[in-house]
């Protein structure tokens, strides 16, 4: 049986209610992180279309310092943790480890795009990739952009089970923790597929981003751009919602209590990230200063 999309809404205005109240995280321009020389907490500005400081203590909710406050709500196994600028959040290999932000048209900006953050992850997915952020899903006309690791892309018998294959159309082997970008044109074609030329260390803070102004898509670590390449044409606009550190059909989620649950037939966690996450930015135009490692 199918879920129900009027229940899955019913349950995620539950699960945001709480925050709904306008009790934003506030941002702005916090000094330097303890024993972080020249990493400062970014700052909400002009084209910022949503700024997650990751930093709540506890709680279900994590507040957007952005001007639309588009509140995240946490899957039951993400933890806060330690970040790389006071706090961060900690995802863990399960199917209930995620943040989720409801569809906006604001995640899929025309002209301009970037997405970025800090990441630790502490291994590399076994199968295709492992999700940073994306407004993705399997759903018709659901599909705009996905900004992710690529991972070991194991079968059986390495593999206790097989991958689902939801990225293999855009998926070479050896890309093993180098930065992936999937995106669907606006215009009729083919998603198309980019990656880093760099790969992203484990247990270490890396800051990673992407950008695009509908002509170039480029990679960023660590405050230097890594790779480039060219490719016209917008991303397309999509219903589906935001989905952080994990993949799966969001017609499964489930509520109780202010929490999300994803209640799936299968409850293989295939593309969940593991590690930490933190300072995580979403802009309408393609950005070219980022945090460089001292």
């Amino acid at each position: 049986m199918k879920p129900d999309a009027g229940l899955v809404n019913h349950v995620v205005a539950a699960a945001l209610a709480l925050a709904a109240c306008g009790c934003a995280h506030g941002g702005g321009t916090a000094g330097t992180a303890g024993g972080m020389t020249g990493v400062r907490t970014p700052a909400s500005d002009s084209i910022t279309v949503a700024l997650w400081h990751l930093d709540e203590g506890s709680g279900a909710q994590l507040f957007d310092s952005g001007p639309f406050r588009l509140v995240a709500a946490s899957g039951t196994d993400v933890r806060p943790d330690f970040g790389r600028i006071k706090g961060g959040r900690r995802f863990q290999r399960t199917l209930d480890s995620f943040l989720f932000v409801p569809a906006n048209p604001v995640f899929s900006p025309p002209g301009g795009f970037t997405c970025e953050l800090w990441i630790n992850p502490t291994e590399y997915g076994q199968y295709e990739l492992t999700p940073l952020a994306g407004c993705w899903n399997e759903q018709p006309n659901q599909q705009s952009w996905m900004f992710a690791l690529g991972g070991r892309d194991r079968k059986p018998p390495v593999a206790y089970l097989p991958s689902p294959g939801v990225f293999s159309f855009a998926f070479p082997t050896g890309h093993l923790g180098q930065l992936v970008f999937i995106f669907q044109p606006d215009a009729a074609g083919s998603p198309r597929t980019f990656f880093s030329g760099a790969t992203i260390p484990l247990d270490r803070w890396t800051h990673v981003a992407v950008t695009f102004d509908d002509s170039v898509v480029r990679f960023w670590v660590d405050g230097l751009m890594d790779a480039q390449y060219a490719s016209a044409g917008g991303i397309r606009s999509t219903p589906a919602p935001l989905l952080i550190g994990n993949y799966f059909d969001p017609r499964w989620l489930t509520g109780f209590s202010g929490t999300l649950h994803a209640n799936a037939p299968d409850l293989n966690p295939y593309y969940a990230f593991v590690g930490d996450m933190d300072e995580l930015r979403i802009s309408s135009a393609a950005r070219t200063d980022f945090p460089r490692r001292q």
